[in-house]
């Protein structure tokens, strides 16, 4: 029997080669598998540091420092150790003892309420902005734009020292002179101090998500909804935010997370003891990190309980940010 020379190219490729034919043949094989390893990679670095923490968690605080976490086997002779570190016994106590050794609850609490006056705060006013930028046309209107985005650039320590002054009253004067201009009230020590500099960092992000969206909107149901004796304002809220849900609900989401988890500035702006009573949930786990001694297991166990809520609202609300963050991009 003769043998062909597709049959010879065929038998002397080796595995990588014949992968490569098959891939160009079939183009999904390669994006199925470039999905799978993206998918890995995000659980191993996602999941790891939450298992971690829950290993840290329900070990029994006498053997934190004891030794390594990765138990030893033998197994019909085969010897060595779990790649996955196990506890040393199980306490769950940590999860209970975490609200009595400091008042995590009321850490919680105030980085839901910081959260949501923020998130408040930045759909209102960036509901008003997107709705400029996206609907009307006027002279400049990329150049100021570009001037608001330009702000999320800078990192947050470059405003540390103007806003601090600002914030401890301060007398404000005059670029290059002596002459008094003006003196702002005093914040410092107060939500306000913490409430503006996070308004003012994310806000131009939730500018450029809602001006995307409601500029999308088709002129003719504002149109509709004015002559129905609607004003502008009635018509954004009644009308444009409505149809514009993924997007608000995107942009709320995103700033609802990252001041839950905002630190920084929080920290600075306290200087008091008394106003430490407004840190947030990461100024609660530092709490349980003293002088002389470091609770591990309590810091690890707040942290999972801190993550809880954050997680059960990205699940919720997953199918609406995953459609604000494409569909704002899709001109129809």
């Amino acid at each position: 029997m003769a043998t062909t020379t597709e049959d010879l190219d065929e038998s002397d490729g080796g595995p990588l080669q014949r992968w490569t034919k098959g891939a160009i043949q079939n183009p999904e094989k390669v994006y199925r598998a470039l999905f799978y390893a993206a998918m890995v990679f995000f659980l191993v670095t996602t999941l790891f540091p939450f298992y971690w923490l829950t290993v840290l968690a329900v070990t029994p605080s006498g053997q934190l420092l004891s030794g390594s976490f990765l138990p030893e086997f033998d197994i019909f002779g085969v010897s060595g150790t779990f790649p996955l570190p196990v506890p040393k016994g199980f306490n769950p106590e940590a999860f209970v003892s975490v609200f009595s050794e400091v008042p995590f609850h009321l850490f919680m609490l105030n980085s839901f309420a910081l959260a949501i006056t923020t998130t408040v705060i930045v759909l209102f006013v960036a509901s008003l902005a997107g709705y400029v930028f996206g609907r009307l046309r006027f002279r400049g209107r990329a150049v100021l734009m570009l001037g608001i985005l330009a702000v999320s650039y800078f990192p947050p320590a470059a405003f540390v020292i103007p806003l601090f002054q600002a914030f401890a009253g301060n007398v404000v004067n005059i670029p290059f002179t002596e002459i008094p201009l003006f003196k702002p009230p005093r914040l410092l020590n107060s939500p306000g101090s913490m409430v503006l500099p996070f308004s003012a960092l994310f806000m131009p992000l939730s500018i450029f998500i809602l001006t995307t969206f409601y500029g999308q909107i088709p002129d003719g149901l504002e149109d509709a909804a004015r002559v129905e004796g609607t004003t502008r304002l009635g018509a954004l809220f009644r009308v444009i935010m409505p149809l514009s849900a993924p997007g608000v609900a995107t942009a709320a989401v995103l700033t609802f997370i990252a001041v839950y988890n905002e630190y920084f500035f929080s920290s600075i702006m306290a200087t008091s003891t008394e106003a430490t009573r407004w840190s947030p949930i990461v100024g609660g786990i530092l709490s349980y990190q003293t002088q002389y001694t470091t609770q591990y297991n309590l810091m690890a166990a707040a942290s999972v309980i801190g993550v809880l809520p954050v997680v059960v609202l990205v699940i919720v609300a997953q199918e609406r940010i995953v459609s604000g963050l494409t569909s704002g991009a899709l001109k129809e």
